[in-house]
């Protein structure tokens, strides 16, 4: 009874930190990034809405919501930002708000598990 009840609580921690946070760290060098990114200039041109979030607590799950980290071992993705569209796996646009983060191309939303 008592390992049974230790493994759920294990569980139950690891799933909460994986679902917490949408952590990104923006690489370098394509080779290095899990998902390649074109930010498009409009937001109906976007496959995803971002908000970028001022601290780790406040990113969810795989909401739009990211917390850019300082070094690559901490992110949940790494991302590299292209400078064509037709190289990105994922069109991103920028918003202004925490309430207008969110998938506009379902079809996509795998990319970011």
């Amino acid at each position: 009874m008592k390992i049974t009840l230790l493994i759920l609580i294990i569980f139950g921690i690891f799933l909460s930190q994986k679902v917490n946070a949408q952590k990104i760290y923006s690489v370098n060098a394509e080779y290095k990034a899990d998902i390649k990114i074109y930010v498009v200039n409009a937001e109906y041109k976007a496959d995803l809405l971002v908000y970028k979030e001022n601290a780790e607590y406040k990113a969810k799950a795989n909401e739009g919501k990211w917390y850019f980290v300082d070094a690559d071992y901490k992110a949940d993705k790494k991302i590299f930002f292209e400078d064509a569209e037709y190289k990105a796996d994922l069109k991103i646009y920028f918003v202004d708000a925490e309430y207008k983060a969110k998938w506009k191309n379902l079809s996509k939303k795998h990319l970011l598990y």
